[in-house]
């Protein structure tokens, strides 16, 4: 009894020693993905295959985004819009199309301390990604969660068949 009372210590001792994600080790795991990075402590741009990204961080609030540009936000047609949203749904996974300040974005938010080393490499990748993809597969991953539009499936459309009511 106490020999498994023991490990349960052990065990639930290294599950809580795990170290939260902080601005300093961050940016160490960020000086290891990308080709080169430049600011300070919670704000970084950085590069990755010519691609700039920034990472803001607000320890206080405990949240932490990384960002790419894509385009200009006046750029960008109605079919263009849709395909995004769309995306957001099916094939950007963790990373959402945003807009803000006039542009088009590639975001991925998320609260700073529970993140761990392979989810900040995950987010460096499907930020990338994401931007890279846009305009063709607009996709964050090769994984594509759920199905696409109503064009690529066999299945016909029923827009009556949706019917929201006020309760």
């Amino acid at each position: 009894m106490k020999a498994s009372i023991s490990i349960l210590v052990v065990l639930f001792s290294s599950f809580f020693a795990q170290a939260q994600m902080t601005n300093e080790l961050l940016e160490e795991i960020l000086t290891r993905e990308v080709d080169s990075i430049e600011g300070y402590s919670g704000r970084w741009q950085m590069k990755l295959k010519e691609l700039p990204m920034i990472v803001l961080t607000d320890e206080t609030n405990d949240r932490m985004r990384i960002i790419a540009p894509i385009i200009e936000a006046s750029r960008l047609d109605e079919d263009l819009l849709l395909d995004c949203m769309t995306a957001n749904f099916h094939s950007a996974l963790d990373v959402k199309y945003a807009i803000s300040d006039g542009i088009l974005w590639s975001v991925y938010i998320h609260p700073l301390s529970p993140l761990n080393e392979e989810q900040v490499k995950s987010a460096i990748e499907q930020v990338f990604l994401a931007a890279a993809t846009f305009g063709t597969s607009f996709s964050s991953t090769p994984l594509l969660f759920g199905g696409g539009d109503q064009s690529q499936q066999n299945v016909p459309a029923k827009k009556d068949s949706l019917i929201f009511k006020k309760t």
